[in-house]
């Protein structure tokens, strides 16, 4: 795609917010440029290395007329969420469909299991189905009226996400010596998935009393494309990344203006056998001065198609063999199995009832 000058427009300033602490230690996350990823092959080249070391890297959306349109789209559903809270939790648990068996809508707060004492999360966020919004699904959930209200705005957000989705898709299926199309034929927007938009908030925590708002975790789909301005987010690098003689530690990802932040997901993983990372995160209180402000995060998690089989794709020379076969599920099944398991819990649920579920996730390996 050609590249075109255009006059910015926004770059997501955080000048109303306490500036991230200069003397806090953060992740070396690669920042690579999207008006570069159109046409540069060393940056291309960048991108493959940052999946299969770390799996985040920033993405510089400046200077490029999609990324441009998406921190316009951004700024606006930063602007719109805390109205969406407003409306409270009472009107919003409508819009919990848990008891439909899906992940989509609200999820209140102290909702799900976050680590392996037992604790609760400290955070709500509402799930928004890429297929209601674009028409793809034939049986579309209720949503509050202030969604419809803001649908322009939402579905500009998912068109534009997907396009970045489909634009890495396509580097990594170069670099992973696939035939053409491989991974993008797997993520088409038009197709059911468990595509979403999410919004969090998480409210200041007591100082005396904080906690993890998000417990450890990878994301299980395919490519997250985030949007923080206080801190909070934290990945724990990989051995590989430590010094030697060290174990990992929790870092904080700085939220930079003008980006976007990018993971992999345990998807990408299953398809190239291991080969691409998807790396353990969680969300805690924003350091310093930024712990007294409510944290908002907006995402767009991009999924296989609900048909698609995850296992080892096939026709590549770089993707390692399997050393043996695994049991092959759905992305449907495994999402739906990864997004429900630590919100099945109850309010009279024990503690110890509680670190078991987590114990059940695999988190507490």
């Amino acid at each position: 795609m050609a590249t075109e000058t255009i006059t910015q427009t926004s770059n997501l300033t955080f000048s109303s917010l306490p500036p991230f602490p200069s003397t806090i230690p953060t992740a070396p996350l690669h920042r690579l440029s999207l008006q570069k990823l159109r046409t540069d092959a060393e940056e291309s080249t960048r991108l493959f290395s940052s999946s299969k070391d770390l799996g985040f890297f920033y993405l510089d959306l400046r200077g490029d007329k999609e990324g441009e349109s998406l921190l316009q789209d951004a700024d606006e559903l930063f602007t719109m969420a805390p109205k969406l809270y407003d409306l409270g939790r009472d009107e919003l648990s409508k819009y919990d469909h848990k008891s439909k068996g899906s992940y989509m809508g609200y999820k209140g707060f102290g909702s799900a299991v976050v680590d392996e004492k037992g604790n609760l999360d400290r955070n709500e966020f509402y799930n928004i189905p890429k297929d209601d919004f674009l028409g793809i699904s034939s049986s579309p959930f209720p949503q509050p009226q202030i969604l419809h209200d803001h649908k322009d705005v939402i579905v500009s957000y998912m068109n534009t996400s997907h396009s970045l989705v489909t634009l890495i898709l396509e580097h990594l299926t170069q670099h992973l010596h696939l035939p053409p199309d491989t991974l993008t034929s797997l993520h088409r927007k038009d197709h059911l998935s468990g595509d979403q938009v999410r919004l969090v908030k998480s409210p200041p925590q007591p100082p005396s009393d904080q906690r993890t708002a998000l417990g450890k975790h990878t994301d299980f789909g395919s490519i997250t494309i985030l949007f923080n301005r206080l801190g909070g987010l934290q990945i724990l690098p990989p051995p590989s990344l430590t010094p030697l003689g060290q174990e990992p530690q929790w870092t904080y990802v700085k939220p930079l203006p003008g980006h976007c932040i990018v993971n992999l997901g345990d998807a990408m993983v299953k398809f190239t056998n291991g080969l691409l990372r998807s790396n353990i995160h969680r969300v805690v209180s924003p350091p310093g001065e930024q712990a007294k402000e409510t944290r908002y995060s907006l995402v767009y998690f991009a999924r296989p198609e609900e048909d698609i089989i995850l296992r080892r794709l096939e026709g590549s020379d770089v993707i390692p063999e399997l050393e043996k076969e695994e049991e092959a599920m759905s992305s449907k099944e495994w999402i739906k199995l990864q997004a429900m398991t630590l919100r099945n819990i109850r309010p009279d649920m024990t503690n110890e009832e509680r670190k078991r579920i987590w114990e059940e996730t695999g988190r507490g390996k």
